[in-house]
């Protein structure tokens, strides 16, 4: 394969130095189906086939009499319609669902029906509690997780129509308001995902707008979800704090007992990294130097945020973590997880290691989770590692060299921290001010996953470095984050390389007063999928700062290559927030103009926010960097306005 060929493919130089040895082997990876699922089917593309019942599937031909319609009668718009939101359901679904395995941990640490994890961050407890409404005087830790718990699981199931209280206490008053106007605030989240999917049943709802509506009231589910999620992760594993790792597929050491964290549910994995600590004389035993811990996608952003563990890689190259032969157990909870990597296991020594009931992969070993034998399942996971260690093939080794030191575990606390040496009455006008001075442009928010419809990882990194040129404070999760990480640009260096100069000033100087062991870096890497609550709470207390509602506050967000459910659904509800979305593919909605006109158009009449389909990354940030000029224009205005009347009134 050439140069430019491998070019095409990814901008990772690890990455391609392992797609030749996949060619070598005459292994197909994720890029080889990628490339045999061309030319991808024009119908499925633009949205207008329809499988919601068994007559068909319809494939909507407009100009052919018969076939312009499906055989119920439904018309593009409906087609389309139906199609977008319960991609959004199963985003939610997913997100959600998280967050109850959550919620249900918490309730039992905190009943003493579990003793292997604990409420590690009682503090963040207590704000919980305070934020919800829960009385803590005179209660205990546990007493008050009972009730915080006990208040996330009703979300999933309230029955008395009031608003889910984890969107109802996290958002401005203005969106509140909006919310409910537009009837999209949900009160159960499961409730929302099921009325969704009635609604879009055959012979149902027709009306593109009301399924567009009721597609956001489940996003807004998500969000729900999510924000409950990251709460209730922090209380029970720490809230992240800045610290220093590595990644790229160099993080793995041949000389170590290699395991993958996999996945996006962080309740085993934290078990793992905790339990790792303590058995790395069992590596030694057997020849290793030790035990070595790294993550893929979400479940590595967890342990990396809160225990500084190195990421591997991303999504779309999760397989070639395993092509190098140093891997010894991949470890999987749900989410994102390619069924392939079982296969590609069998062409060397690795053993995948399957853990939730709901993500099983044939031919794997499968250790059931539990709450009660987590430390349990966790040794038996290392030990399985450890054995397999002893039966690796130096003949199918490679060790990749390339590796880029990272600074993450950027929670919103962490943040505000951060602002709070400089401004510790008020820490979120450091950033405010910053924007009102014309010091920064905005902020811009990174989310999202890989997709090969695309080059790996390129849209990530040209639009982030072109931002930031323009000086825009970034903030990033999930696999965006892992592409910074994996590139080298969640350092101090690439702010030297890639900063503007108001950038570059902003954060020289909040870091000479923060006092941290490590420069500050280029972008500020928040989480996982989940973690985008984080985000949102920033542009909250910005909003809030600026006595503005979301849609007014200088600040978008970029999903450069998104590809699942999850970044549908919270894409959708980021513009229900107010917010420009950018993503760097095409949605399956062009199909109708109609529904298309609504979601990069008329959505931004009734919410503020709107969706930017484009997938040249130059264009993309144009159109960012205008919304954000757009809206510091606004404010400006606003602000000028605001004094002179100040003025005419003080004078009279």
């Amino acid at each position: 394969m050439s140069d430019t060929d491998l070019e095409k493919l990814t901008v990772d130089p690890a990455a391609r130095e392992m797609i030749v040895k996949a060619k070598k082997i005459g292994y197909l990876t994720s890029f080889d189906r990628a490339k045999a699922q061309e030319p991808r089917c024009a119908f499925g593309n633009t949205g207008i086939c329809c499988r919601i019942c068994i007559q068909g599937p319809c494939r909507i031909i407009p100009k052919k009499l018969g076939a312009n319609k499906g055989i119920c009668g439904a018309s593009d718009y409906t087609i389309v319609a139906r199609n977008i939101v319960r991609y959004i359901a199963g985003g939610a679904s997913a997100h959600s669902d998280h967050g109850r395995h959550i919620a249900n941990a918490v309730l039992h640490v905190g009943e003493g029906k579990t003793h292997d994890y604990k409420i590690t961050d009682p503090d963040k407890l207590m704000v919980v509690a305070k934020r919800i409404g829960i009385e803590t005087a005179g209660k205990t830790v546990h007493e008050v997780a009972v009730e915080v718990a006990t208040e996330a699981l009703q979300d999933f199931g309230r029955q008395d129509g009031k608003p889910c209280t984890w969107i109802e206490t996290t958002v401005t008053e203005g969106r509140k308001k909006k919310f409910k106007d537009t009837n999209i605030m949900p009160s159960s989240i499961n409730g929302s995902i099921a009325e969704l999917l009635h609604q879009t049943h055959v012979g149902n709802d027709a009306d593109p707008i009301s399924i567009i509506f009721g597609g956001l009231k489940a996003a807004l589910s998500d969000y729900d979800g999510m924000q409950l999620a990251t709460d209730l992760s922090d209380v029970l594993f720490g809230t992240p704090e800045p610290v220093i790792s590595e990644a790229n597929l160099g993080v793995l050491d041949p000389d170590m007992v290699n395991i993958c964290l996999h996945g996006h549910n962080p309740l085993l994995s934290q078990v793992v990294v905790d339990v790792a600590r303590d058995m790395q004389d069992e590596a030694k035993a057997v020849g290793a130097k030790g035990i070595k811990l790294s993550g893929i996608c979400c479940t590595g952003n967890e342990v990396l945020g809160r225990a500084g563990v190195a990421i591997a890689t991303n999504f779309a190259t999760q397989e070639l973590a395993i092509m190098t032969g140093i891997v010894d157990a991949v470890v999987v909870d749900v989410q994102c997880i390619m069924p392939s990597l079982r296969s590609l296991c069998e062409c060397f020594h690795t053993k995948i290691v399957t853990t939730m009931p709901i993500s099983k992969i044939p031919g794997s070993y499968h250790y059931a989770f539990d709450e009660e034998n987590a430390v349990e399942s966790a040794k038996a996971i290392i030990r399985l590692a450890i054995e397999t260690y002893q039966h690796r093939d130096p003949e199918k080794v490679t060790v990749v060299e390339r590796k880029n030191k990272v600074v993450a575990g950027f929670s919103l606390e962490a943040i505000l921290k951060i602002f709070a040496s400089v401004n510790p009455e008020n820490p979120i006008s450091v950033l405010t001010d910053a924007i009102k001075s014309g010091e920064l442009k905005g902020v811009c928010q990174f989310a999202g996953c890989n997709n090969l419809k695309g080059t790996h990882n390129q849209n990530h990194i040209e639009i982030a470095k072109k931002m930031a040129a323009n000086d825009v404070f970034l903030v990033s999760t999930g696999c965006a984050g892992q592409a910074y990480a994996m590139e080298g640009m969640l350092t101090a260096e690439a702010v030297e390389a890639y900063a503007g100069p108001g950038l570059k000033a902003f954060l020289k100087r909040i870091g000479e007063k923060a006092n941290l062991k490590v420069e500050l870096p280029l972008i500020f890497h928040m989480g996982s999928c989940v973690d985008n609550s984080r985000a949102t709470n920033l542009l909250t207390l910005m909003a809030d700062e600026m006595g503005v509602d979301t849609p007014e506050v200088p600040y978008v967000a970029s999903a450069p290559e998104p590809m699942s459910e999850k970044a549908i659904a919270i894409g959708s509800w980021n513009v229900a927030m107010g917010i420009p979305v950018h993503i760097g593919v095409i949605a399956p909605t062009t199909g109708s103009s109609l529904v298309q006109g609504v979601l990069t158009r008329i959505a931004e009449d009734v919410f503020g926010g709107y969706y930017i389909m484009d997938t040249d990354y130059e264009k993309g940030t144009e159109k960012l960097l205008a919304a954000l000029d757009s809206r510091v224009w606004k404010l400006r205005i606003r602000s000028q306005a605001a004094a002179k009347y100040a003025e005419k009134e003080s004078a009279n």
